[in-house]
């Protein structure tokens, strides 16, 4: 299986700036899309070969998944069940004979961490909690924008952003729960080094720059080790502030 995640940063913005392009080409199995921002008629988006499955916020022009497949599922499930946490269109599980495939967009802690509390107390324990079920039943890879850099190499700049939205202790201390779980993070199963990223501030220069942030993830059950055969960031990728990142299975 080869599979893609990008957060698109509004599907119709990428779709013009010729990221549609890109997806038809990568040749993925299955493609995680977060922050589409747009319902599936507003998108516009076909994908040969590919089932479209679409979990928009009830908010429009907000937030929003989705996921396209090859290989026909068995099941879909949307938002996590949690009535406090759903609605904004944040998740999407897709099960497969082997295998269950979760795209998620992280709730960003906000300025002035205003949304902190909710996603380190409510939204990161409920999001683990389900992972962690389903993993129960059969293996999980789960990807996309986790809106956080998990240590200091994952950000350009770590002692300025200390503290910042995506680099707070609370938020590191959740992605260190979700690999104590039994979950790998697929890049670093290749690439321990820095200086790899997958967004970047708008500012001018910044990307051309490199001075970046890694908060798009392939995390799989460890179990599925034996079957990763390769893992990528794709920084050359323009259509977003971020790129998309990739596995391969067996």
């Amino acid at each position: 299986m080869h599979l893609v995640s990008w957060n698109v940063n509004g599907i119709r913005a990428c779709l013009r700036k010729g990221g549609g392009e890109w997806l038809r080409a990568c040749g993925a199995d299955v493609i995680c899309l977060q922050e589409t921002r747009a319902s599936p008629e507003q998108a516009a988006l076909e994908l040969p070969g590919h089932t479209a499955w679409w979990n928009p916020a009830r908010q429009p022009g907000y937030s929003g998944v989705a996921v396209f497949t090859g290989p026909s599922p068995l099941d879909v499930a949307r938002d996590l069940g949690e009535p406090g946490l759903d609605g904004e269109g944040r998740v999407l599980t897709v099960e497969f004979p082997d295998l269950f495939v979760v795209t998620v967009y992280t709730p960003n802690a906000g300025r002035e961490l205003a949304r902190l509390a909710y996603r380190a107390d409510l939204w990161d324990p409920a999001f683990l909690a389900h992972v962690q079920a389903l993993d129960a039943r059969k293996p999980v890879v789960f990807c996309g924008d986790l809106n956080v850099a998990h240590r200091e190499i994952d950000l350009a700049n770590p002692r300025q952003n200390r503290g910042n939205a995506g680099f707070t202790d609370e938020e590191r201390a959740g992605f260190d729960r979700i690999l104590a779980a039994g979950f790998l993070d697929s890049f670093r199963e290749f690439e321990p080094a820095g200086g790899h990223y997958t967004w970047w501030s708008n500012r001018k220069g910044v990307r051309e720059k490199n001075v970046g942030w890694r908060i798009d993830y392939v995390l799989l059950s460890r179990r599925l080790r034996p079957r990763l055969l390769a893992a990528a960031i794709h920084p050359q990728v323009l259509g977003s502030d971020h790129c998309p990142v990739s596995i391969r299975l067996r």
